[in-house]
């Protein structure tokens, strides 16, 4: 991914009118519907203005909806590469996902950091969202990173399947083995990065795989995870 240096300094800003429209986590939605829980995460432009008023010209952001597997970082790359000459385009993602790959998802929010976004935890036509589990490490890349009132964020320890660790909360699976520690430093070095507090993976990580514990908004800041508002 090669954008023009105006892209980033495009994405790198986010508009008035995305700010007002952020702070209520409700959007205008154009052209798709919700995606699926199970889904795999696919993206999309999402119209956050007012198209009586600004037409063509309304503010565009990026939805990233459902399970983070691993092709999404590439897929994410190649949709940043199509739309980023778009002047009305900014770096503002809704995530809302389940969770899926580990070391996958780390590589999105490490992309959502190249491009300097900022990451808000919402679907595209609703007041809430939702990023559990995985989720959680993409969420950490974003410059800025906003949990709504209205939106949760849960962790739970990691397992391995056939296909790698994944943190999805599946429950009761079977023929799956925990990490032995050295993913959980890899992402405890991750976190550290992105300047979030090591200390939600050791939470994590005491959480059991098949359950799902849901932060509270204290320790949200404590550990500096994320804001309520853009």
């Amino acid at each position: 991914m090669t954008p023009k240096p105006g892209f980033l300094r495009a994405m790198a800003t986010v508009s008035r009118a995305c700010r007002a429209l952020a702070s209520v986590i409700v959007l205008t939605v154009f052209g798709f519907g919700p995606a699926k829980a199970d889904d795999e995460m696919s993206f999309q432009l999402v119209s956050v203005g007012n198209p009586a008023k600004c037409g063509a010209a309304c503010p565009l952001v990026i939805s990233a909806e459902g399970q983070i597997s691993d092709q999404t970082p590439s897929e994410f790359r190649a949709f940043v590469a199509e739309h980023y000459n778009r002047g009305n385009l900014h770096a503002i993602v809704l995530l809302d996902s389940y969770g899926g790959k580990v070391l996958a998802a780390m590589e999105l929010g490490r992309l959502f950091r190249q491009i300097g976004a900022a990451v808000v935890v919402a679907q595209p036509n609703s007041a809430g969202g939702r990023c559990f589990s995985a989720c959680v490490y993409a969420l950490m890349g974003g410059k800025k990173r906003v949990i709504p009132p209205e939106s949760q964020a849960g962790v739970h320890r990691m397992v391995a399947y056939e296909g790698g660790y994944d943190s999805r909360f599946v429950g009761g699976a079977s023929a799956r083995r925990l990490d032995n520690g050295s993913v959980a430093s890899i992402l405890s070095r991750f976190a550290g990065n992105m300047g979030v507090s090591p200390a939600l993976i050791a939470l994590a990580e005491h959480t059991s795989p098949d359950g799902l514990h849901i932060l509270s908004r204290a320790e949200i800041a404590r550990w500096n995870l994320a804001v309520s508002r853009l």
